[in-house]
Formats: structure tokens, sequence, C-alpha cells
């Protein structure tokens, strides 16, 4: 029973540690997404009712919360796991199932809803890409140009072919827009290989979280009944 023990102890930890490094990379990607170049030129550019905004800083502060509860149970899983304490033990299966239970739910929306976000940006390029071509806001060309620079693309293509005065304008000197990429279709792109970081890292942490609950209640129900085998047989002096 104990050198079972030793064993379990000895895979805790070491899923303990790989929890805590995937809750830093949570919090990592979390504050890259809110505080990066790309995203944060849509969100200061999105509209009211424009629904990216909202997505923008529930992403931050869901992927915040859910580090922490990562880093918190991988935290009482090591000194549980070095104390023998079973009270310890049920906090850290109690903070892996609520990290379990914020997963879920963030792997179902990124499959399920992930084409709202990618709908959204496009929107908020398409206002700014029409009221510059419209010469409705002066400022809007900044906007526009920002988004120009850090995607490196030029304007969108037109279903009729050719070129606007947009991309003649607005485009980086020597991009000409059959040239230049297609700004649609670079935001795609980006968005595509954000998602799909993303999805790997919610897939890998499931499966450590999973198995970090299965560790610890098999560490909880053998430290019980080691302890109840050690007094089995035992007399107590009166």
């Amino acid at each position: 029973m104990r050198c079972r023990i030793r064993t379990t102890k000895c895979q805790l930890l070491a899923t303990s540690l790989c929890v805590m490094l995937l809750g830093l990379s949570i919090a990592t990607l979390s504050t890259v997404t809110h505080y990066g170049l790309h995203f944060t030129l849509f969100s200061d550019i999105s509209l009211e009712s424009n629904s990216y905004r909202v997505i923008h800083y529930t992403a931050f502060y869901f992927g915040i919360c859910l580090s922490m509860t990562l880093i918190l149970a991988a935290l009482l899983s090591s000194a549980a796991t070095v104390r023998e304490s079973q009270c310890l033990i049920a906090m850290g299966f109690f903070c892996f199932a609520l990290a379990f239970c914020g997963l879920i739910p963030a792997a179902f929306w990124r499959y399920m809803h992930s084409m709202e976000v990618e709908d959204s940006m496009m929107d908020v390029y398409d206002l700014v890409y029409e009221e510059v071509r419209r010469n409705v806001s002066s400022f809007r060309r900044h906007e526009l140009t920002a988004i120009h620079e850090a995607f490196l693309c030029c304007g969108k293509h037109s279903p009729f072919g050719g070129t606007t005065n947009v991309e003649h304008n607005m485009c980086p000197p020597g991009q000409a827009h059959n040239m230049g990429q297609d700004c649609l279709q670079e935001i795609q792109d980006f968005l595509k290989k954000h998602m799909d970081f993303v999805s790997v890292l919610l897939c890998v942490t499931i499966g450590f979280t999973v198995y970090g609950m299965i560790l610890t209640s098999f560490l909880w129900f053998s430290i019980h009944f080691s302890s109840n085998l050690d007094r089995k047989g035992k007399y107590i002096l009166r």
C-alpha cells in the first residue's frame, strides 16, 4: 500500500507541475489576446452593437480566472502530496473539478461559436473600409492604415475586379491591390492559427485536469485506507 501511495505521489507531483505550466500558458495567451495589437485594434474600433468587444473582454477575464484555478489546484496538490493531508487533497480535487467545469464550456464555445469572432472582426473591417471609401470620416483612415500595417494586407478583393481609391491611397507604397494580400483573408488566416493554438491548449489542459482528478481521488482513498490498516489490530492502553 505504501509503495502504491509513493507511486501515486510521484505521478501527482509531475501532473501538478504540468498543470501549473498550462495555467501560466493560459494566462500568457489571455494577456497576449487582450493586449495584442491585432486584437486591440478591433476592440477599440468596434461599435457597441458589435459583439467583438464583449467577446474580447470576456475571453480575457475567463482565461485569467481559469489559469488562477489551475495554478491553485497544482499548488494544493503539491502541498497535499508532500504532507499527505487528506484535507488538502480534497481541496486540490475541488480545484481540478472547478477548472474542468470551466474548460468544458470553453471548448464547446470554441467549436460552436468560433465563427462569431471571425464574423465580428470582418464586420468591423467592412465598416471602416466602407466609411473610408465614402469619405465619411477622416479618423477612419488612420484606423484602416493601422489595420493594414498590423496584418500586412491591402484592402479587399472586389467581386467586380479592379481596385478602388482605398487601395491606391491607403495601402503601403509598392503594395498594389493585385500584389498585396486581401485583408479579409489575412484576418481569417490569423484567427484560424490563433484558434487552432487555443484548441490544442484546451485539449491538453482538459486531459491533465481529468488525470489530476483521478490521481487526487486515488491518493485520498489510498491514504484513508492505509491509515485504517495501520490502526487495525492495535490496542489503546487506558
